[in-house]
């Protein structure tokens, strides 16, 4: 049974459980921080908001992650002392950068009652069990909002893109990238989603 819950429901022994399900999901974006899934864990944990994020829950452990934000909200709260603590002085201050310019900082059509669903991932031993459509399916009945935004959706991730095409969801934008061969995509998508 497939059960979902906001993060600071579960509380914080599921904190590094979550952060784990992020770590694996988007381990190839994280790749220029750490090769090492569990230094990673120890890097991010404490930056994970955990009020901003819903977690399908699947036999006590955190099958798959999305936050969500709306207007100026971050789910993020990195600290320079932590990335240093485990990447080290210099690649932890980099790091620690990266992660304030890439990931905090609403987009500019961020406002109040637009919900942007970020971050999803489902962690690999529970993929192909409609965990993640589950949970979005939960995000989608939030009372509080009648619209969403997904944003920067690599344009190669066809099991995202058509989840979320079957929940409705049209692409709103898309961004080329620099360097599309390096980078292993051409293009980042955006997509919304109105209801009723």
């Amino acid at each position: 049974m497939i059960e979902v819950k906001r993060g600071d429901e579960l509380g914080e022994p599921y904190r590094r459980g979550i952060t784990d399900v992020l770590v694996r999901g988007f381990a190839e974006d994280f790749a220029s921080f750490s090769g090492d899934a569990r230094q990673l864990v120890d890097t991010f944990a404490h930056m994970v908001l955990l009020d901003r994020f819903y977690i399908a829950v699947v036999d006590g452990e955190p099958a798959a992650i999305a936050s969500l934000t709306e207007a100026a909200q971050e789910c993020f709260a990195p600290r320079w002392a932590e990335f240093r603590q485990h990447l080290g002085p210099v690649h932890g201050t980099t790091s620690y950068l990266i992660v304030r310019s890439q990931f905090l900082g609403a987009y500019d059509g961020a406002r109040d009652g637009l919900a942007e669903i970020g971050f999803v991932t489902t962690a690999p031993r529970f993929q192909g069990r409609g965990v993640a459509t589950a949970l979005m399916r939960h995000l989608l009945a939030l009372p509080e909002y009648r619209e969403y935004v997904l944003r920067d959706i690599k344009d190669t991730n066809a099991p995202a893109l058509g989840l979320y095409r079957k929940l409705g969801f049209g692409e709103s934008a898309r961004r080329p990238v620099r360097f599309t061969k390096r980078a292993g995509f051409s293009a980042y998508v955006s997509m919304s989603l109105v209801q009723g």
